[in-house]
């Protein structure tokens, strides 16, 4: 191979030479730009390639032949800057809904009609006009933006896409009533103070659950939300691990409010009970050490409940037996609880090591799934709740307050909205938040609607609608050509 400065000659097994030209990169590496029959067609392959570098251009064109999936799991997904549930959730999107589609597809020929066919495929499995806008506006543009931006791709194929509309639904509070009944059915003082402590502050979950001592002022009743927690895959954890506490609230901003006294009284009183320190979290995980209660299930016997279904060798065997669940494969109930009771009784023997029970890694913080599954639920149908989550109190914390008059600027700083415009969704969320507007509708049209006409006056109304008829009927005769000679020979 003779080297002719940016140009390379190497010659086939005939002896025909080829010319290969050859340019530096951006970084400096030696990347070519083809390989071509003559040398002045190689020398103006490569004049192009450092050309297009030096305005700007995508230089390397390789690199629009990588794949979408090479693509986003080696260059997107590592180098992007995301916070770590925004990866988590990313990750689980891309692989459950994009990979499928565009995975295999090379990024130079992804094009607009690609994305539609993908929303079109999405909305064929049943996929929820959210969730197309989501994975479209907020994972698919930011990889075709990026890419564009690292000139992989010379053109943006989500950009101009229409997606499905996702209707805008109204924000869900529950009443003061509702919220007693609930409060009446939690199961014991801890979840209550929390639950209490949601309705009172407006607190979103990761915000309570990392509520700690020191932030709170006993004195003058001011909370200060510089914190939040979120629970993770130990995958998506920096050391692997199942919570990962980040030093700024959601929308990166503390801030600062004022409890009620009988709230601050309550929380105090706790932590003097538990005796907790200033760095301290006011509600932890307690996990219950006794084993869950196992269903009730009647004593097998033997023979006692007739046979089973004869097998694929035309036997049957006695339900309650041993013999019937094992070669049998019943799992009736009868047999179900023989087996329990022979694994038992062998444990019992320690013919058998039992697997230790799994136990949830937690550094304190309140697992969301557990509270809601062993507190939150079981409560809500006690009460008679349905659709009822714990981010609910915070709807109804800021619904309340603004039913009682609170300033509007007031509310969105104490919850944090980073827009008044969101705190005023909550302006008519009660059932109740519409009747000042009912009762000047009725102060306006009261006169009209009390008087009504009186049964002698309807009638006399009716029969002078039967004269005005009538008499419209005669002129409309009169009118006739044949009722006038006159015209009608004209």
């Amino acid at each position: 191979m003779i080297d002719l400065g940016q140009v390379q000659v190497r010659f086939t097994k005939t002896g025909v030479p080829r010319y290969r030209a050859m340019y530096d990169d951006a970084r400096g590496r030696r990347q070519t730009a083809g390989t071509f029959a003559t040398e002045k067609e190689a020398v103006a392959a490569w004049h192009a390639a450092e050309a297009e570098i030096a305005k700007g251009g995508l230089g390397d064109r390789r690199r629009g032949r990588q794949t979408f999936q090479t693509y986003v799991e080696k260059k997107w997904l590592p180098h992007q800057v995301l916070e770590a549930t925004t990866r988590q959730d990313y990750t689980y999107k891309i692989n459950k809904h994009l990979m499928g589609f565009f995975g295999p597809m090379r990024m130079c020929d992804i094009l607009p009609e690609h994305v539609r066919e993908w929303i079109t495929e999405m909305q064929r499995k049943g996929a929820s006009a959210a969730t197309i806008q989501k994975c479209k506006r907020g994972i698919l543009n930011s990889i075709f933006t990026t890419a564009l931006n690292d000139q992989v791709i010379s053109q943006h194929p989500s950009r101009g896409v229409r997606i499905p509309p996702v209707p805008k639904k109204p924000k869900k509070a529950i009443t003061a009533e509702q919220f007693d009944g609930l409060y009446r059915a939690l199961p014991d003082a801890d979840s209550r103070l929390l639950v209490e402590t949601i309705i009172e502050s407006g607190l979103r979950w990761g915000e309570v659950a990392e509520l700690r001592v020191k932030d709170l002022d006993f004195a003058t009743r001011v909370l200060t939300v510089s914190r939040t927690v979120v629970e993770l895959n130990p995958q998506f954890h920096p050391t692997q691990g199942r919570f990962l506490v980040k030093p700024y609230p959601k929308g990166k901003e503390y801030r600062r409010f004022k409890l009620s006294p009988q709230i601050v009284r309550k929380l105090k009183a706790h932590a003097v009970t538990r005796g907790l320190g200033e760095g301290d979290l006011f509600f932890t995980y307690l996990p219950v050490d006794q084993p869950k209660p196992r269903k009730l299930r009647p004593v097998p016997v033997p023979g006692a409940h007739g046979m089973t279904t004869a097998n694929e060798r035309g036997k049957s065997y006695d339900h309650g037996s041993l013999t019937a669940y094992t070669t049998g494969k019943c799992r009736c109930e009868y047999c179900q609880e023989a087996y329990r009771l022979y694994r038992g009784q062998r444990r019992a023997t320690g013919k058998d090591n039992p697997r230790s029970p799994r136990v949830r890694q937690s550094d304190g913080h309140i697992p969301a799934d557990w509270f809601r599954k062993q507190i939150w639920t079981p409560a809500c149908k006690t009460a008679g709740l349905d659709h009822v989550t714990p981010h609910h109190l915070r709807h109804a914390h800021a619904s309340w307050l603004l039913a009682g008059g609170a300033d509007l600027q007031v509310v969105k700083e104490r919850l944090g909205h980073a827009s008044i415009a969101t705190t005023e969704q909550y302006l008519h969320t009660l059932p109740n938040a519409d009747e000042t507007a009912l009762a000047a509708l009725e102060k306006i049209r009261g006169p009209q609607i009390n008087e009504a006409p009186e049964t002698s006056e309807l009638d006399a109304l009716k029969a002078e609608n039967e004269r005005l008829r009538a008499a419209f009927a005669d002129v409309a005769l009169a009118l006739r050509p044949e009722s006038r000679p006159h015209l009608s020979t004209a």
